[in-house]
């Protein structure tokens, strides 16, 4: 069952940059550096959480839950310009219905990998 999600999975791990620096740039347009800086710091807080939450459900008892926290870390990971994370979340949010636990885990370990590249190729 790994085909759900292996196909689009593997495209966004190949997709390179793991972060896309002009959509930061656009929200520092809109909201300025600080207000920027001080929302993705929420959104790394929120992430790390999320991913751990995703941990801790049951699938088979929580898939709509799990799609729709999904939806919310596609959104976010995309303002940010985080594209591997937000395909990766993408993935999860139209499979979450379909996914064993097997492919599940192997899905969240991916989500891990691309959060952790995204941290990596922040500015510092």
């Amino acid at each position: 069952m790994l085909d759900v999600t292996v196909a689009p999975a593997q495209k966004a791990l190949d997709a390179e940059p793991a972060r896309e620096g002009r959509a930061y740039e656009a929200l520092v347009r809109e909201i300025g550096e600080d207000g920027a800086r001080e929302v993705r710091e929420v959104f790394w807080s929120e992430t790390a959480a999320r991913l751990q939450q995703f941990r801790t459900l049951a699938l088979a008892q929580h898939h709509g839950r799990i799609a729709r926290e999904a939806h919310s870390l596609k959104s976010a990971a995309g303002t940010f310009g985080y594209v591997r994370l937000a395909a990766l979340a993408l993935t999860l949010e139209k499979t979450a219905e379909r996914l064993g636990d097997v492919e599940f885990g192997d899905l969240l370990d991916l989500m891990d990998a691309a959060y952790a590249a995204a941290r990596a190729q922040e500015p510092r």
